[in-house]
């Protein structure tokens, strides 16, 4: 599977130093490399290795180890309570732009993921909504609104995030076609492929999208380039994407390919070009 790493909360890897650029590159071909091993390789200071890993770990594009630094893990997501509190700003200026784009009396899906929670606290000022999810925390939050009609798919609960998965789940997704679907994503290959880390909850993704007549992506720009082991689709699939900055110029042909429209705070809507 071919390695990627996140950009969270950092500059795209073209401004990177030419250094941290090639720690990058060698942690990619090895897996792990040696705070002493590059120290040697750069002819510079540990000290200086050390400042450059402790940068790119704070980007999210490498993980620290003892003595050294690895790619960040594609099979696991990182704990819900962590994720939970990430990303918070960006994540409530994404809800307020998906609100904006979501029409009065819509019916919605709304799937697993911290993003999506966050589009619902945001949603639930809205009235007249039908919501169908496969997440307790959305349907715990839509539901404060009287106005709102909630629908909870049933299936498998996850204790670790409350989200709902199973045949069952898919099963009563693929009872309805709704108007717009908004689902999370845990990572954006550059070459345009949408990825997650839990097979599971991958195969109730791909319902939604293909019981919705839109499909809305939410995702940070964390999420661009991010690894993870699943293949959930395309961005081919998508109509648009809800972002808190403007993807990079690779990210932006991925997108313009695919047609999807991106939609973020500074210019609120463009087509990706």
């Amino acid at each position: 599977m071919k390695q990627a790493v996140s950009a969270e909360g950092a500059k795209n890897e073209a401004v990177l130093s030419p250094r941290r650029r090639r720690i990058l590159e060698l942690t990619r071909q090895r897996g792990f490399v040696s705070i002493e091993g590059l120290a040697e390789h750069f002819a510079v200071t540990p000290q200086t290795i050390r400042r450059d890993i402790n940068a790119l770990c704070s980007q999210d594009m490498l993980l620290r180890y003892h003595g050294g630094a690895g790619l960040p893990s594609s099979v696991e997501n990182e704990p819900y309570p962590a994720r939970r509190v990430k990303q918070l700003e960006e994540k409530r200026l994404i809800a307020e732009l998906v609100t904006e784009a979501v029409p009065e009396r819509a019916s919605l899906f709304l799937n697993i993921g911290t993003t999506t929670e966050a589009v619902a606290r945001s949603l639930v000022r809205r009235d007249g909504l039908r919501v169908i999810t496969n997440n307790l925390n959305v349907a715990a939050t839509m539901s404060e609104n009287p106005a709102i009609e909630v629908i909870v798919a049933g299936g498998l609960v996850r204790s670790r995030d409350r989200g709902i998965v199973g045949e069952a789940t898919i099963d009563l997704i693929g009872q309805f076609k709704v108007d717009i679907g908004i689902i999370g994503i845990s990572g954006i290959d550059p070459d345009g492929s949408l990825l997650d880390f839990d097979y599971r909850e991958v195969r109730v993704a791909q319902a939604i999208i293909a019981n919705s007549r839109q499909v809305y992506l939410v995702a940070d720009h964390s999420k661009f380039g991010r690894n993870a082991l699943v293949r959930l689709g395309h961005l081919d699939q998508i109509d648009r994407l809800f972002t808190d900055r403007p993807p990079s110029a690779n990210m932006r042909e991925s997108l313009l390919a695919a047609g999807v429209k991106v939609v973020y705070p500074q210019e609120r809507t463009e087509a990706a070009s």
